[in-house]
């Protein structure tokens, strides 16, 4: 008797040992690189990664059912608006960063409930053949209501994340009112009914289909780059990146983030994994991979993108969470102009 309980308590021991060094992550980032990071943490810490991979609305839908019998310990996704509507929904809690963490990283991209691990800047795109710098000079955000560009803008759906995001800081900046007047001029200036990608846009610009396009830095860069095909980087090759609002707040800035779990099982795993891809090492395997920028200044952005000197007025003044926050009214204000 005294045997089977000695090999009982012996079996809970090394359950409980194991389950303590695992950390359980639920990710809407797409990448092979990413995985290899896990590998990395788990080669160093013993910590295995569990990942469960899938697009955000099924992560987020499952996550919510599961509830507390969810195993999932962190939520990485990209845009912030996402992370801050899902924080709104009571599903992510205090994760109690470290000191490692909030030194690294500016109080502007994280809150205490998720954290950016990596930047991008949504910008305008031009074509050099057909916009001069002096249709360019002071160029903002706001400038895309002008009735010079009408005809000559692309811009992806209102149902965008990116989009959602951009016209939220707007909203807070500018008020709604102001944004929706904005809104409504920018569809006016629409060359063509939004559609497709990022990608979608910068080709639509480099084809004459428009003169002018908005997308994010790092779409550019995977162009140049030729993993998207010799078509692709002769696109990518023939327009031109312009950073607004260098005048003023600076430009529109986002992230890929970290959220922690409502009901996180292993929370200090959780923060130690945060930690590691917070580290040079992992920065560098970040910007050279998924072309985003670093969030910490010892490591610079891959050549290939746009700014990679850092060079360029970030909005810093606009805290990221406000994003989730105005969420709703960048919505209504886009689908009210007509925003397809």
């Amino acid at each position: 008797m005294k045997k089977i309980t000695l090999i009982t308590i012996l079996m809970i021991f090394f359950a409980s040992v194991a389950f303590a060094s695992e950390v359980n992550v639920f990710s809407a980032r797409h990448y092979d690189s990413d995985i290899q990071l896990y590998e990395k943490f788990t080669a160093k810490t013993g910590i295995k990664v569990n990942i469960v991979s899938g697009k955000d609305k099924a992560l987020q839908k499952r996550i919510t059912e599961e509830g507390a019998d969810c195993i999932a310990d962190l939520y990485i996704t990209a845009d912030a608006g996402r992370l801050g509507a899902f924080e709104g929904k009571g599903m992510l809690q205090s994760a109690g960063w470290s000191k490692a963490i909030k030194d690294v990283v500016p109080n502007n991209f994280r809150t205490a409930q998720w954290v950016g691990i990596a930047k991008r800047a949504r910008i305008i795109y031009y074509s050099p053949e057909r916009v001069s710098a002096n249709d360019l000079n002071g160029m903002t955000y706001e400038g895309l209501a002008d009735s010079k560009w009408k005809g000559r803008l692309v811009i992806r759906k209102s149902n965008n994340i990116y989009n959602q995001s951009l016209v939220a800081s707007l909203v807070k900046n500018n008020g709604k009112s102001k944004t929706a007047e904005w809104a409504k001029a920018v569809v006016a200036n629409m060359a063509r009914t939004p559609k497709g990608n990022d990608r979608a846009q910068i080709l639509a610009v480099a084809a004459g289909e428009a003169d002018i396009a908005v997308a994010n830095t790092y779409y550019h860069a995977l162009m140049l780059s030729g993993k998207k095909g010799e078509e692709q980087q002769a696109a990518a090759k023939k327009v031109m990146p312009f950073f607004p609002n260098q005048q003023d707040r600076g430009t529109h800035m986002n992230i890929s983030g970290v959220g922690m779990l409502k009901y996180a099982p292993n929370k200090a795993n959780a923060v130690k994994l945060v930690e590691f891809l917070l580290t040079k090492e992992a920065q560098e395997h970040i910007v050279n991979n998924t072309f985003e920028y670093p969030m910490i200044t010892e490591v610079s952005p891959n050549d290939l993108v746009p700014g990679n000197d850092m060079s360029f007025k970030q909005d810093l003044k606009t805290k990221v969470k406000s994003y989730g926050a105005k969420q709703a009214d960048a919505l209504e204000v886009m689908l009210a102009a007509g925003w397809k």
